[in-house]
């Protein structure tokens, strides 16, 4: 290659890398503090159906995991005590198993650990597409009263952080 075909090159490749970044960027911040949390249907292992709309005036949070994912494992103890926490200060969970996630395993992790939130399989796939397109567990998203999204986190959570964002966002008025 010549010299001009090297700096070409070169040029070409940092503005690709560029345009990767400024998307990143954007994706990241399109579920940011202003984003609605999306219309949905909850359909419960118990059979129960719940809706977003249900939730509305209470804090929760809205939990993809899978019984593969050994973050998901690792980080359910904390899980099970922030919601035992909460839970009788107009605090919700709900915790959704990917589509990957055969829902007797799913069902029988729950019985067994004596999960004490809302379980739910999405078996098609469809609450984790609506939910901006969740591929990575955990993803979980911590949502006010408002139905707004305060913070979404990919991997597990700082459960210390997330105990202050709950506690401030039980104390906001609506």
């Amino acid at each position: 290659m010549t010299g001009i075909s090297n700096f070409k090159f070169s040029v070409s490749k940092a503005l690709g890398a560029l345009l990767v970044v400024i998307l990143a960027i954007t994706a990241y911040m399109a579920v940011g503090r202003t984003k609605a949390v999306p219309a949905a249907t909850f359909v419960l292992t118990s059979g129960q159906k719940l809706t977003t709309a249900d939730l509305r005036g209470k804090v929760y949070l809205v939990d993809f995991w899978a019984t593969s994912c050994a973050t998901c494992i690792k980080e359910m103890p904390q899980m099970i005590q922030t919601y035992n926490r909460f839970k009788g200060a107009n605090f919700d969970f709900i915790a959704i198993a990917m589509n990957y996630d055969p829902p007797a395993y799913v069902t029988n992790y729950a019985n067994t650990r004596h999960l004490p939130f809302r379980i739910v399989t999405d078996t098609d796939g469809s609450l984790a597409r609506r939910f901006f397109n969740v591929e990575m567990t955990p993803t979980t998203y911590l949502v006010d009263r408002n139905g707004k999204i305060l913070k979404r986190f990919l991997g597990e959570p700082d459960f210390a952080a997330l105990d202050r964002m709950i506690s401030d966002a039980l104390t906001q008025s609506t």
